[in-house]
């Protein structure tokens, strides 16, 4: 059996003018799990990063922790299909309208804009957030250009499989990604419904790792959002 760790890029820059890149915190966390995994003695045969830049950015730092300890990490391979849902942009693009045919998405909605503490912000945009992801799951709500949940699946479904397809044994791999690829990995490995997959995807911090052993037709869940190089609670993020 080969193993698979899918991890979560580090905290983004959330309610900046681009949210696609590391935070200051989002670069330490990423090269603590560098550090972590060179004192675990981990080498990885191949390694895969999404496309996006805060997930690059992540396998970037882990990466030059390695090189800064003389340590071989493999060039990373972009893969598209570890690209991220646009959950996001379905919320810019469809929330008045979202809001206008769904009450409870209308009283979320509220309680976002009239929050005025970043942490009233940040709790009341998730709540939104995690009720749109709902909808759209269930095929209530979409946005022309946003992908529908069944076609993410699909693409996520097809990247797990580039990366699982060799038949060469006791491999290594990481890759680099976000919350919503690792939901869909962890409903591959445990055949488990949408919202059961989504509930366990809310839980995924920032740098954190979920472990799989994999055979090409074949994949386990081994360990779940792991991160023990994160000892300070004050490294614990989600966005």
């Amino acid at each position: 059996m080969s193993t698979l760790s899918l991890v979560r890029h580090g905290q983004a820059s959330f309610f900046s003018d681009n949210y696609d890149q590391l935070s200051p915190l989002g670069e330490q966390q990423a090269r603590l799990l560098g550090e972590y995994w060179i004192r675990r003695g981990m080498r990885f045969d191949d390694v895969y990063t999404g496309p996006r830049v805060r997930q690059i950015e992540t396998a970037t730092l882990v990466g030059e922790a390695f090189a800064k300890a003389g340590l071989p990490w493999p060039q990373a391979r972009l893969l598209p299909e570890l690209d991220e849902h646009q959950a996001d942009r379905l919320i810019k693009l469809g929330i008045s309208r979202f809001s206008k045919n769904h009450s409870h998405i209308e009283k979320l909605h509220a309680a976002y804009q009239a929050a005025e503490t970043p942490r009233d912000k940040h709790r009341t945009f998730q709540l939104m957030f995690e009720a749109v992801v709902k909808l759209w799951c269930e095929d209530k709500v979409g946005a022309p250009g946003v992908e529908p949940w069944q076609a993410f699946q699909e693409r996520i479904r097809a990247g797990m499989g580039i990366i699982t397809e060799s038949e060469e044994r006791g491999r290594n791999v990481a890759a680099f990604t976000s919350v919503g690829a690792i939901t869909v990995g962890l409903q591959m490995s445990l055949g488990c419904t949408d919202r059961t997959a989504l509930d366990l995807g809310w839980r995924i911090k920032n740098c954190s790792i979920t472990d799989f052993v994999f055979s090409r037709d074949r994949i386990t869940l081994e360990g779940f959002n792991a991160y023990p190089h994160l000892e300070d609670p004050s490294l614990w993020t989600f966005r």
